[in-house]
């Protein structure tokens, strides 16, 4: 059993959960993930990391609050135990000596672009963080980015704060940059990485994306969560996460993410997200 020492919601819909999990916390690495159940009979959900302690043997997640199960971790009490805590699973992301990195994040791919920004700015690398969300409010941890990034742009759909618009802005921020921005790492939404792929496609930068399809095990038995990338069948879980944006079968997997949507959805209306129901 994992114990559950902090559990808060960060901005709204979104959670900060930390579990006690020494072996994990040991073994972590920027960009890997870990498979989380909430409880005995609960569904295993892949969860990127966006923190983690090897001293304290604590490893932190950020759990968007969209259905019955990540209702039900959101739910959980501080000092409870869950079940699993699998990992480190995945592969590490890519750390070296690039140049210039510019790491995009939105939604929970703002805490897990943290870990990976603050390695990039460890090798070395002069690293411009973007995060971006529908308003200011929705952003996060910008202080944390802050102090491992040596430039941090805001995009808010709203214009609260920083440039307004969504994702589509990336291509003047990269080209108002100082120097050439050698490396881009996206993570969060699918369609968040898909847009950083297509826009960095005809600057010709390399552009790392973390993949988040459909899974179960996350140890590349069950084969779920096979992804086309450079016409060959990958599986996300451990070819992965991180794959070159340009080479991923974007509609693909985008229509791969849609195939239990009626299934997810029919939980949601019965869960306590009230506010967030929909009609079938």
């Amino acid at each position: 059993m994992f114990k559950l020492t902090d559990n808060r919601m960060i901005v709204p819909n979104m959670h900060l959960l930390t579990l006690e999990a020494p072996e994990v916390a040991r073994q972590m690495q920027p960009g890997q993930f870990v498979i989380v159940r909430a409880d005995d009979g609960g569904e295993r959900i892949p969860l990127s990391i966006a923190d983690w302690d090897a001293e304290e043997g604590t490893v932190t997640v950020i759990v968007m609050n969209i259905g019955s199960t990540t209702d039900n971790l959101a739910s959980l009490e501080v000092g409870v135990s869950v079940p699993t805590v699998v990992g480190p699973l995945g592969n590490p992301t890519e750390i070296e000596k690039f140049g210039t990195v510019l790491c995009l994040g939105g939604c929970y791919g703002i805490g897990s672009i943290f870990p990976i920004a603050r390695a990039l700015k460890e090798k070395g690398n002069k690293v411009i963080t973007v995060i971006e969300a529908r308003s200011s409010y929705l952003l996060f941890w910008e202080d944390k980015l802050k102090e491992v990034s040596d430039e941090l742009i805001r995009i808010t759909r709203d214009g609260t704060k920083g440039h307004k618009g969504h994702v589509g802005r990336l291509t003047e921020i990269i080209k108002s940059s100082e120097e050439p921005v050698d490396r881009i790492i996206v993570n969060g939404c699918t369609f968040l990485l898909k847009r950083g792929s297509d826009i960095s496609r005809p600057l010709e930068i390399k552009t790392i994306v973390s993949l988040n399809p459909i899974m179960i095990d996350g140890t590349g038995m069950c084969g779920v969560c096979r992804v086309t990338v450079g016409k060959s069948t990958k599986f996300a879980c451990v070819h992965g996460p991180d794959f070159d944006g340009h080479e991923v079968d974007w509609m693909e997997l985008l229509q791969r993410r849609k195939t239990y949507m009626r299934e997810e959805v029919i939980p949601l209306r019965t869960s306590r997200c009230e506010e967030h129901r929909v009609k079938l």
